[in-house]
Order: C-alpha cells, then structure tokens, then sequence
C-alpha cells in the first residue's frame, strides 16, 4: 500500500472540515455528482408524455410531430461536437454549455405552448426541440465518459450503472411533476427546462479527469449504489401501479415526490462511509509514521540495538530506479527524429484490437460499419415505439391515464435494461469471456417481441410491450458504448461515443418518420374518407384502431430481425478478441503510476514490509 506522506494538506485529516475537502474531492463524490446529473438528463425519454399537448395546441398531424420527434432524438444522439469540445477543454466547460442550451430550447418550447409567443413554424420548434435534446449528449460526454476514463477496468458497470439512470431519469422527472404541477403537462415542459439546467450548475466543478488507480473492491461499492438504486426503481414501479388504480391528491404526490429525492441522495452515505474508512486508514498510516520518526531520533541502546538487527525497509530492499538513472539512460540513447504521419495515411492502416484508435481509423473500421448499421436497426425500431406511444395508446383505446403509465414503465424497464446489460455483461464477460457482442445480438432478437405485441395489438399486450421495448431500449446502450470503448480504445472515446449515438437519430428517422409516421397519416386520412369528411386547417390528425401502427411495427420487426443478422458478423470478427485479458493495459498503467508514486523525492512513504 502506497500513502501520500502529505494527502490533504498534513494535518487536515484530523478535523472534520478536512475530512468534508476529502469528500468532495474525492472519485467516489465524482460517480455521486454524476449520478444525479444523470437521472436529471432523460428529458428526451418523455416525449410521449408532452407530445400530445404540442400536437393539439400547435395543431400539427402525426407526420409533424413524427418530425419533431426525430429533431428531439438528432440532437440527443448527434453529440460529435460535445466530443470534439471535449478532447480539448475540460468537463466543466461541456457541462456548463449543456446546461444553457438545454434551457433555450425547451424554454423556447414552452413559450410557444403556452402561447406567450406567436406560432411558431415547423422548422422553428424542430430547431428548439433540437437544442435542448443536443444537451443530453453535452450531459453524457461531460459526465458519463469522465466518469468511464477514470474507472477503466468497471466500464461496463460504469455505462450500466449511469446510463441506467439516464433511463429512470424519466420516471423521477415525472414522480417530480405531479408533485409540484399535478396535471399540467404545459408546466412539465418548463421543469424539463430548468431542473436538468440547476444540477449541472451545482456539479458542474466536481466532474473532472483523474489519475487512474486501482481499488480492489471498487466493484462492491458500485453494487451498493446499484442496489439503492434498484431500490428507487422499485418504489417508482410501486407508485406507477397505485397511481394508475388511484387518483392520488396533490400531498400524496409531493409525499411520493419527497421519498424520491431522498433515495437520490442515499448512494451519498455510501460515498461518506469509502471515504470516512480511507480518511481512518490514512491517520493510522501518518501516527504510525509519527511514532517511527520518534524513535528514529531520539533511539534508546536497546531500540538501537534491535534496529541495526532489523531487515533494511522495503524502500530499500526493492530496487527503484532513480531519477539520475532514469536521466543517465535517457541521455545514452540516441536521440531520433519522430516524423509524424498525417491521419488521413493511416486511416486505412488500424492497429490491433484494444489498442487506442484514431478517429479515423476507428469511423473507417468495418468493425464500426458493422455495430453501427445494427445500432440502427435495433435502437431505431426500439425508440418509434418509444415516441409513439402516446398515440399508439389512444388509437387502440387505452384510458388517458395509461398513458403516463406506459411512459414511466419504459423508464423504469429501460433503466434495468441498462443496468442489467452493463452489469451481467462485465460479470459474464470477466468470467466466461462471453463477449457483449454476442448480448447485443441477443437483445436484438428479444425486442421483436414488443414490437409484435404492437404490430396485433394483443389485449393489454401495451403494457408488455412497454416492458419489453424499454428494457431491450435500455439494454443496448451501454453494450454499444462498452464495445466502442473496448475495440478502439478510451484516448479518442469522448469523440467515438458520440459518433455510436449517431446512429439511434439515423434510425429514428427512417423508422419513426418515413414508416410509422407516414402510414400512420394515411390510415387517419383512409378513415376520414371512409367517413365522408374532409380535415380542416390546423386541426390535428386521429386515427383509431389496430390498424394505424400494424404495418409499421410489422416493418420494424423485420429491420430489426435483419440488424440482428448483421451483428452476429461482428460476434464471429471479434470472437478471439474477447477470448483474450482486453484489461491488461489498464492494470499495468496502474501498477506502473504505483511504481512512479513510490520513487524517491515524490513526497510519499512506503510502509515497511518483507517481500513475499
């Protein structure tokens, strides 16, 4: 064990107000911070939520709103800029901006709702709806990839764990709402503006990089928050079920509102309880080299005696290389000139798997072609469902109050599909090298399910459906973001990760606007004409019945079969990969920072101890 000889400014440990520095500045306090940003930033999610009030406010036809929809998940996904910014600023700076943009556009939105300003055009509230939907991704690279850089060797229970709250952001959002606003859906509109804003700003200095270092039971406090969690979700599921048996008052909802944030903030004692057993660690390290510089100086015969019988330390036992030798063979080597190769030659020329990607190398790979087109395939058809399930509900009858229902359950189940995929994953893969690849391909298959329920529209089979869709929704994210981590590398990662999420708007679009919106439309205007009426100006377009998405999400179970196809390629490309120890580097880098701290001259003490 390695102990800074001065950690916290020598005698702050000894109070509590250096115990509360310790804290706050702690790695532990970074995953707390991000935790809560995290499960502020899934505003995109409850859409469905809102989208009703726009539609009939603004008047628009569900081919419109199909559009507003995909706008929302571009800028969401399309977060290649945040990445960029990210590579060359710190976190706080990508924090900071997301936080103003996501504040414009869905304050923007809700002036236009609420008809404090003229009516705005299409293009206008795709523009608004763009903005604030692009924070997510500024959200996400500030925080969730800082948050993958500093703890390597758990990415996939990182990305699980906070992605999942990323997921269950939605039901929190909504437990809040109907605490403070009840029903008013224009006012959700508003707090989705301001709320996300207020706790980026409050963190916005805590999220940063740090020097990685190994702790060996790093993974048991992540399962400690994972159960808090799990807690969380649990209550919310158990709320979602009573809310939609009974009409619950305004105090009841703030009483459920209250517990919610009281659970948020309960992964923060088990931050106090890692550090406070550090902070013990470290005083009886500092008192007990206190009490060896006693001795030291002032020895008594015997204390002498037995000091010259005694071993030489470990500091002297263990040969280090000094920094003069370092020098010395340094300057035996002869120096060479490095000529650097221009990006675009070796773009072509990738290194091995694992191995740190240029972005080039990484966006040309057939690796990335392959993951991406099934990313596409699989999260486009998961995420129309998503949109739409607010007139998916109406069209086949379901109550008004269902809606909010199958909302907070894709939240919920998209959660514990990110925390699930994550979790298992790592588990299986450290210990049957079972690779995520082949997982994402599994996930894929399972979702045809929920789209199929859909498609027939089984009775009560929405309430599946929603289960199943958000779980599977959830479920491939992380796997997406840990297969982009692992095959090329964490040192263009902030870039690479968003160039992943590029691919959900992609599919979005194609499935969400040119099938499900566009059928969607005919069916309504088929069943006008049917009726002998004709839609008038500025009125919004209905349609009723099983057959207003059957085509659609019999379309996209076949999409989605084939992405599941495609997949299945990269499971045979990298099969050897994951075979193989893809940690390794990451141990040796922080074996060798062990090494570099317990040099001589670094300000650090090396307990005493035999060798093995």
């Amino acid at each position: 064990m390695v102990f800074a000889g001065n950690y916290g400014g020598g005698g702050g440990c000894s109070n509590m107000g250096g115990f509360a520095v310790q804290v706050i500045t702690s790695r532990w306090f970074m995953i707390f911070a991000t935790i809560f940003i995290m499960a502020a930033a899934g505003a995109t999610y409850m859409f469905g939520l809102y989208s009703q009030q726009i539609k009939t406010t603004l008047g628009y036809d569900q081919s419109t709103l199909n559009l507003l929809s995909f706008f929302k998940d571009l800028g969401s996904n399309v977060g290649v800029l945040s990445g960029l910014i990210n590579e060359v600023t710190p976190p706080w700076v990508v924090l900071s901006m997301g936080a103003v943009l996501n504040f414009f556009g869905y304050f923007m939105i809700w002036l236009a709702v609420t008809k404090r300003i003229s009516k705005p055009q299409v293009w206008h509230m795709c523009l608004y709806i763009c903005i604030g939907g692009n924070s997510q991704s500024f959200a996400n690279t500030g925080a969730l990839v800082t948050a993958v850089k500093n703890f390597p060797e758990s990415r996939g229970v990182v990305l699980g764990l906070l992605k999942g709250f990323v997921g269950l952001s939605g039901a929190i959002i909504t437990q809040l709402y109907h605490a403070v606003y009840v029903d008013d859906t224009k006012s959700l509109i508003l707090m989705i503006a301001w709320l996300p804003t207020v706790v980026s700003f409050a963190f916005l200095r805590t999220i940063r990089i740090m020097k990685v270092v190994r702790i060996k039971h790093e993974l048991k406090v992540f399962y400690r928050v994972l159960y808090i969690s799990l807690g969380l979700a649990g209550f919310l599921m158990v709320m979602i079920i009573l809310q939609n048996r009974f009409k619950f008052s305004h105090s009841e909802f703030s009483i459920s509102g209250v517990v919610v944030i009281i659970l948020l903030f309960l992964p923060l004692a088990v931050v106090i309880q890692e550090e406070l057993d550090t902070w013990r660690k470290k005083k009886a390290a500092l008192d007990g080299i206190s009490q060896l510089k006693v001795i030291t100086e002032n020895p008594s015969p015997d204390q002498a005696a037995a000091t010259d019988n005694q071993p030489k330390s470990t500091e002297e036992q263990v040969e280090l290389p000094s920094s003069s030798a370092v020098k010395n063979t340094t300057e035996q080597q002869p120096t060479t000139e490095i000529q650097e190769v221009s990006c675009w030659r070796t773009a072509f020329r990738p290194p091995n798997r694992g191995e740190d990607f240029t972005i080039l190398q990484a966006l040309f790979s057939m690796d990335m072609f392959i993951l991406f087109l099934a990313t596409i395939c699989g999260v486009g058809g998961t995420l129309t469902a998503i949109d739409n399930l607010g007139q998916i509900g109406a069209s086949l009858g379901y109550p008004k109050r269902s809606i909010s229902t199958f909302v907070s359950l894709v939240s919920i189940w998209n959660y514990l599909g990110r925390v699930v995929s994550g979790f298992v994953s790592e588990h299986f893969l450290t210990k049957y090298k079972f690779p995520r690849t082949l997982m994402l391909t599994i996930i894929l298959v399972i979702s045809c399910t929920g789209h199929l329920l859909i498609a027939f529209g089984v009775s009560n089979g929405l309430y599946v459906a929603s289960v199943i869709i958000g779980f599977c929704f959830g479920a491939q994210w992380p796997l997406l973001f840990a297969i982009i981590s692992e095959l090329f590398g964490l040192k263009y990662y902030s870039t690479l990760y968003n160039f992943g999420s590029v691919a959900s708007p992609i599919g979005s679009y194609l499935l969400n606007v040119r099938v499900a919106g566009h059928l969607y439309d005919r069916e309504a205007e088929r069943q006008l004409n049917a009726l002998g009426l004709k839609r008038k100006h500025g009125e919004d377009l209905n349609c009723d019945g099983v057959e207003c998405f059957k085509l659609s999400f019999i379309i996209i179970t076949a999409v989605t079969v084939f992405g599941a196809l495609i997949s299945l390629i990269l499971v045979s490309r990298t099969r050897n990969f994951y075979k193989g120890d893809i940690y390794k580097k990451f141990r040796e880098e922080a074996k060798a920072a062990e090494t570099e701290m317990a040099l001589p001259g670094n300000g650090t003490v090396v307990p005493s101890r035999n060798k093995e």
